[in-house]
């Protein structure tokens, strides 16, 4: 939980102390206050006040890239996971497997790291463009990066010239261009912002742990998908998909579950079905979801 990084010199409110003790274990939880997160100096209702106002901030330009990319026919998601996870990896293997499956699809990637465009240099060798936005030291993307890096992409003409003419609506729903976001490496702080996109798809390579998603709640909480990577690995492994899936579904009951192998291919057709459907769907916002 970030809302607050760089921020904390501000009010020199002292410390609350906002801690709950475990008398049992001598445990120390920091998020037991209103808040949720301990600052030093800062009072949980300076912390709630500043949490407010730069998500509120945030949402709102959130919305702004939605209606953008709506006008764009863009379908965007925002791909998390732990650094390592083999997200990098595996969208390269998309955006090749996609050529195939999809030939006349355009897609883009803005790829959020704190330093370096290895990454972006990765993606750009696949034929796509792609974004590099280095966040200093940000620990996540927010959507004002996304909207600066949006403005940069090579898929931005392919919409509004549309406007004269008689298929001025809708004019790709079909084969509109996807947008891959890939956030920093952190199953903490991407998942409190907003970047405008259809959906979280939270990566969970097998190497890592399988109660990832109780240790990382919000995340998994907000994402669509969950996207257990590396299964070429399982054999070697004591990871419990089972019990992975379980923990996953304990914090989002609704949360669907890919197994995916980007070196083998395995799972991949059902990944690319899910994003292509997904899209699909997307693309026809019939207007009864506008309390959104």
């Amino acid at each position: 939980m970030c809302v607050v990084c760089g921020c904390a010199g501000e009010g020199a409110q002292k410390t609350e102390g906002h801690v709950a003790v475990n008398p049992a274990t001598g445990d120390l939880h920091y998020g037991a206050g209103a808040a949720r997160v301990s600052v030093p100096g800062m009072s949980q209702a300076r912390a709630i006040k500043l949490e407010a106002d730069v998500l509120g901030e945030n949402k709102r330009l959130a919305e702004l890239n939605r209606a953008h990319f709506a006008a764009h026919g863009v379908t965007a998601w925002n791909l998390v996971s732990s650094p390592g996870s083999g997200k990098t990896t595996l969208l390269c293997a998309t955006i090749e497997a996609l050529k195939a499956r999809a030939p006349g699809r355009a897609v883009a990637v803005i790829e959020g790291d704190q330093q370096t465009s290895n990454d972006a240099d990765r993606i750009r060798a696949t034929g796509a463009p792609a974004i590099q936005v280095n966040t200093g030291k940000g620990c996540h993307l927010d959507a004002q990066m996304v909207a600066d890096a949006f403005g940069r992409l090579d898929l931005h003409g392919h919409a509004h010239h549309d406007h004269g003419h008689e298929h001025h609506h809708h004019h790709h729903d079909h084969d509109g261009p996807l947008l891959f976001i890939e956030n920093v490496g952190n199953l903490v702080c991407p998942a409190m912002w907003d970047l405008g996109e259809v959906a979280k798809v939270a990566i969970l390579s097998v190497t890592e742990g399988e109660d990832k998603p109780i240790k990382y709640p919000d995340m998994f909480a907000a994402a669509q998908l969950m996207v257990l990577n590396k299964t070429d690995l399982l054999p070697h492994l004591d990871f419990d998909v089972p019990q992975c899936i379980e923990y996953a579904q304990r914090v989002n009951p609704g949360i669907e579950v890919l197994l995916v192998s980007a070196k083998t291919g395995q799972g991949m057709d059902a990944w690319l079905d899910w994003l292509l459907e997904a899209a699909h769907v997307h693309a026809h916002p019939h207007h009864h979801h506008d309390h959104a």
